[in-house]
Parts: C-alpha cells; sequence; structure tokens
C-alpha cells in the first residue's frame, strides 16, 4: 500500500495543537496524545463506576437519614449535595443551628437544612398538547406568492414567518402559510 500525499489542517483534540493529518478520521497530533486520552477515558471511566458504588452503597444510609431530626455533617453533605466547608460556614454564620457533642460530633438540624436548600419543583408538562393546524393548499400562499403579493423580500417573508410563529408545511419545493394569518400580519404593516 502507498503512502498518501494527502495532509489534512486539524487540531488535537488533547492538547488542542494544530497539526497536519494524513488521513481523515486522524484525531490526535502524536501517540502521546493518543496515550494521554486512553487514559483520561479510563480514569474517567472508573471514576464513574466508584460514583455508582457509592451511590449504590448509601441509598441504605439515605433512607435512614431522611427520619432523623439531626445530621452529622457528613450526612448532610450525601442527602443535600452540598460540600462540608459550606455547612460549617452556615453554621459559624449563625444561618443553621448546630450542636457540637463532642470531638467529630457536631450535628445540625435536618429541619434546617431543608428550609435553606428548598427542593426545586419542575413545571409539570401541559396534559394536553396543542393540536397543529392542518390548511389546505387552497387556503395557503408559497413564500414566493407572499414576497409577491405584499412587495417584501423573500428573507423579510422568512423571518416574519419564524417571528410570528406561523405554521408552514413544506410540499415539494414549496413551503406553505396559511393565508389568514400572513394577511393580519402584512395588512398591519
Amino acid at each position: 500500500m502507498g503512502s498518501s500525499k494527502l495532509k489534512i489542517p486539524k487540531i488535537c483534540e488533547q492538547c488542542g495543537k494544530p497539526f497536519e493529518a494524513k488521513t481523515v478520521i486522524t484525531r490526535f497530533c502524536s501517540n502521546t496524545c493518543v496515550n494521554k486520552s486512553g487514559r483520561e477515558k479510563m480514569r474517567e471511566a472508573k471514576e464513574a463506576e466508584h460514583k455508582q458504588t457509592i451511590l449504590e452503597q448509601s441509598a441504605d444510609k439515605i433512607a435512614q437519614m431522611q427520619t432523623r431530626p439531626f445530621l452529622s455533617i457528613s450526612e448532610a453533605t450525601i442527602m443535600f449535595g452540598i460540600s462540608k466547608d459550606t455547612i460549617r460556614r452556615l453554621i459559624k454564620a449563625g444561618k443553621i443551628p448546630a450542636f457540637n457533642l463532642g470531638e467529630r460530633l457536631t450535628r445540625v438540624s435536618r429541619i434546617h437544612l431543608e428550609a435553606i436548600f428548598t427542593a426545586v419543583t419542575l413545571p409539570e408538562e401541559p396534559k394536553e398538547k396543542p393540536v397543529k393546524l392542518q390548511y389546505e393548499v387552497k387556503e395557503c400562499y408559497t413564500i414566493a406568492e407572499v414576497s409577491e403579493k405584499f412587495g417584501v423580500s423573500l428573507s423579510t417573508v422568512s423571518n416574519t414567518i419564524r417571528r410570528n410563529s406561523i405554521p408552514k408545511r413544506q410540499v415539494g419545493k414549496f413551503v406553505y402559510v396559511p393565508k389568514e394569518q400572513i394577511d393580519k400580519i402584512f395588512s398591519r404593516k
């Protein structure tokens, strides 16, 4: 097999330096960058696996914590997903009452933490999806017809349709828009 004289300018995905690739599928500038990328992927996979095992191990612990009125700082970090430093800062500022029962036995009130870090409620999706209006081709203009009728450019018509969320339908190479809505918009202008 002969060698290629093809030189494609690319940027290395690992180090970000520009280089000339000899093939279309080349992603890295050198073997060093290939090896670094492989090691990073392996490390990320191990971290994801480690996080998953911690989550599985702490599922029972979290269930028990949700019933207790007072939590340790490390338990609060697991339950609310905040750092230990943040909790200590809030305790020092007096925003969270804490009880020190001895060395490494600081307890914080779960109720006060819940009040500060409330759960975010996601808006519910509407149960009924809006019905798309179906227009017959007889009830519609093409974009070229709108441009011709009102004496505006094709880009102005397209921008107006997009801006006003006018339903459009493509049949073959023609794009159709409802006459009644187009007439309302362009009669105002």
